[in-house]
């Protein structure tokens, strides 16, 4: 059972070009020293968060330009060692040239994705062996969570409610697979079915939409999640690997 309807991937593109313009607003105040200081991620600093920023956008961007054509194109030439070594070498530029960068990558995928039909979305891409749709909303994803995890001053507490639905829904993977887990948001009355099998205990975590959603992603939330089982408090259950 579906907990929240998928959003249509129109609606998805606006809430891309919307991330697109937020993340052109925060590049201004990155300098130097503030680009060799560490992002969310462990071992990462911001410039590696902005040239995976660069590097997923391309790749994604390509895939669309290339399912338009009707070609099957690989995500990164090379491969994932291919991907790492792009982002270490890029993580090595100074301020002036990482915003450059990303801020050609941002047009590009505008562009890209702009020139997708109506009809298109159910083109084959080689992201995942999917549909250009996949493509599309792995994009909203990575531009939304590393926008994030650049620490710019946009954080998941401000995160979108459609963007939450969706990671609460694609991420469902993670649950662990000896409980029975329910998510309630405080300030989301949606319905959401629990993940896990049926005759496992089962625990409950509260919290709010954007709380949920981050700690589901592996982000810190900004307010702490309540966790009972069988009525009284509980450590958070332990996630499994992202999907």
């Amino acid at each position: 059972m579906t907990a929240h309807p998928p959003p249509t991937a129109e609606a998805v593109r606006d809430e891309i070009e919307a991330g697109h313009a937020r993340l052109r607003g925060l590049l201004p105040g990155l300098t130097d020293t503030a680009v060799r200081e560490p992002g969310a991620l462990p071992g990462w600093s911001r410039a590696h968060v902005l040239s995976h920023i660069e590097g997923i956008g391309h790749a994604m961007a390509r895939q669309a330009r290339h399912a338009l054509r009707g070609e099957l194109i690989a995500v990164y030439d090379g491969g994932f060692p291919a991907r790492s070594a792009a982002i270490e070498e890029g993580s090595r530029r100074d301020a002036a040239a990482i915003r450059q960068a990303v801020t050609d990558t941002l047009a590009e995928a505008s562009a890209a994705w702009a020139a997708v039909g109506p009809a298109d979305w159910s083109r084959p891409v080689g992201y995942r062996d999917g549909e250009l749709r996949g493509a599309l909303l792995a994009w909203w994803r990575e531009l939304a969570i590393h926008t994030a995890d650049a620490l710019l001053g946009h954080s998941p507490a401000d995160w979108s409610p459609a963007l939450c639905h969706h990671l609460l829904e694609h991420l469902a993977p993670r649950a662990p697979q000896d409980l029975r887990l329910a998510l309630e948001a405080t300030d989301d009355a949606t319905p959401r079915p629990p993940y896990g099998p049926a005759d496992a205990p089962t625990v409950t975590v509260r919290g709010t939409l954007t709380d949920l959603a981050a700690w589901l992603a592996g982000r810190t939330p900004r307010d702490a999640l309540r966790c009972t089982r069988a009525g009284t408090g509980a450590p958070l259950p332990r996630l499994g690997d992202w999907p």
